[in-house]
């Protein structure tokens, strides 16, 4: 199969390399997709799970990606509740190889249905995205019906995400980025913008839950924010200030197919629109991570030719 490995934490996305491997196998309670479409976050090539297995040994060269949609072809001994032939999208484990391929190997508790009427690069740009802003909002930030958020990176892919969902959730919403993110912050349902390269960030007062992907000054300053009982919730690392009198979590998203599947009926019935800025195909991946300007929008890598999908 051709796959994209890297080797080189050091060298980022420019280390990667289209290579020919052997295909995966599906150990017990795996199932083997055949990859239809591929999101990859280029920061995870930061992260210590791309070079090392769950014990902590070296496992380069590896293959990047976590998010995958495809088609499943094979299933590994004892696994249950997915059949061959079927349409599933989903998180990859973290420390194995992952979806910049034309198969992978995954739980197959990490993995969704994949409803027909929904495109392969459509279920490839949620997982992430999807699930980090529902886990963050509703089960680590505790949200409730007619609380404020200030969402930083609202045009974002996770921001975009977190936006919609509060905005639907009951919440007042204050999107924060630069000053070309105003107006796709507005679209995606933010009722509130502020700059944060020209307007002071403690102009908006106090909110009940802070959604942070960002970190360092403006996490710190985020804090200051937080209304007595509310939350500070982060994907940028442990966080360094507390709010007075309320709450700070970092956390590190996981696989939910339940929620998989609430996020994807979001998407089919018009709630959820997806932030993708570039499709490409797996051929012309790694030009596309090294690119010469700033990328709006999730870039997701169809790996199979879009005449091949089966809507079945």
């Amino acid at each position: 199969m051709k796959a994209i490995v890297v080797t080189d934490q050091a060298a980022g996305t420019s280390g990667m390399t289209l290579v020919d491997q052997a295909e995966p196998a599906a150990a017990g309670n795996d199932v083997l997709v055949q990859v239809h479409a591929s999101g990859f976050t280029p920061g995870e090539l930061t992260w210590p799970s791309n070079w090392t297995d769950r014990l902590g040994r070296d496992r380069t060269p590896s293959i990047p990606g976590h998010e995958v949609a495809g088609v499943v072809s094979a299933l590994g001994y004892g696994t249950r509740g997915l059949s061959v032939g079927q349409r599933v999208f989903g998180l990859t484990d973290w420390t194995r190889d992952g979806t910049l391929a034309e198969y992978v190997a995954v739980e197959a508790r990490n993995l969704a249905p994949l409803p027909g009427d929904v495109d392969f690069a459509v279920g490839a740009s949620l997982p992430i995205s999807g699930l980090t802003a529902w886990q963050g909002l509703f089960v680590h930030g505790r949200f409730e019906v007619g609380q404020s958020v200030l969402v930083h990176g609202a045009a974002g892919g996770v921001g975009s995400m977190v936006t919609q969902l509060a905005r639907q959730a009951g919440a007042h919403v204050i999107g924060t980025g630069r000053a070309a993110d105003r107006q796709a912050a507005l679209d995606f349902g933010a009722q509130e913008f502020l700059d944060l390269d020209h307007d002071a960030l403690e102009d908006i007062g106090g909110v009940d839950l802070v959604f942070d992907v960002i970190g360092g000054d403006i996490q710190k300053r985020s804090a200051g924010l937080v209304r007595p009982g509310g939350m500070l919730v982060t994907i940028a690392g442990p966080p360094e200030a507390q709010p007075v009198d309320g709450l700070a979590v970092d956390f590190v998203v996981e696989a939910d197919r339940a929620q998989l599947s609430e996020v994807v009926q979001r998407v089919r019935d018009g709630r959820l629109r997806t932030n993708i800025g570039t499709v490409v195909a797996l051929d012309d991946a790694v030009a596309a991570f090294n690119p010469t300007g700033r990328i709006k929008g999730k870039t997701i890598i169809r790996v199979r030719p879009e005449s091949t999908e089966s809507r079945g």
